[in-house]
């Protein structure tokens, strides 16, 4: 977060294309979303994923508005929908792996 942070503090958009700026987005927040989910799920299992999902969103529409006080910057609500997706993949992913873990100990069980 305070990576991002600080990268949205920088004056001027850098010389990126916008399909870079998009994915870039899109992975930073699937990233953050991701890391609050292995961060939170010892300490409240399955509950970690709609917190881990509030919090990046939150933190989205933050720094959005962090960005329209930056000069040379403007804040953009597509950001934050292309936040949003990143956060719904690494939702998705996190419910995919723990689908997968599942299956995996259940056939352990059944072959053993």
């Amino acid at each position: 977060m305070g990576l991002i942070f600080w990268s949205s503090a920088q004056s001027g958009g850098g010389d990126i294309p916008e399909w870079a700026h998009v994915v870039l987005h899109f992975a930073e927040y699937a990233m953050l979303a991701a890391l609050w989910i292995w961060a939170l799920g010892p300490l409240i299992g399955t509950r970690a994923w709609p917190v881990a999902a509030a919090i990046a969103f939150a933190f989205a529409v933050s720094d959005e508005i962090h960005q329209s006080f930056v000069p040379g910057r403007v804040s953009d609500p597509v950001d934050v929908i292309v936040d949003s997706a990143g956060i719904w993949a690494a939702l998705f992913l996190a419910a995919y792996a723990r689908g997968n873990a599942s299956t995996r100990r259940t056939q352990s069980h059944k072959g053993g």
